[in-house]
């Protein structure tokens, strides 16, 4: 099945079936948005720094995760804001304590691809 869009019909082309084979992978230009959004999301030290916590450390507090990741319980706070409006994070609310958990799903999946090594692992050497 031939993809190129009609508008780009008349243009040439060196690969045409790898042409198709690209379009079909871009796929919808929403769904591209929706993982642009998400990276722009994970681009940010501190909020990737925050998740990693997460993904190891369970639901954890606020201020546990300030402590753990350097940053100040009030940039915790918004940067975990962010990430529970995008659905990457929830909070489970116990009495005054709000404990943070990463969402499964697939910005959860990613982070276990480029987690950093545990540093009780030996280093090479």
């Amino acid at each position: 099945m031939h993809l190129v869009p009609a508008e780009h019909a008349g243009r040439r082309t060196i690969d045409g079936h790898r042409v198709c084979d690209a379009i079909a992978a871009v796929g919808d230009p929403e769904r591209v948005r929706a993982w642009a959004d998400r990276f722009s999301l994970l681009s940010d030290p501190g909020r990737l720094s925050l998740l990693f916590a997460l993904q190891e450390a369970g639901p954890i507090a606020v201020s546990d995760l300030a402590v753990a990741s350097g940053m100040r319980d009030t940039a915790v706070s918004q940067a975990l804001r962010l990430l529970r409006t995008a659905g990457i994070v929830e909070g489970e609310k116990d009495g005054r304590i709000v404990r943070y958990r990463l969402v499964e799903g697939p910005v959860s999946a990613l982070l276990k691809h480029c987690a950093p090594e545990s540093a009780a692992e030996p280093g090479p050497g």
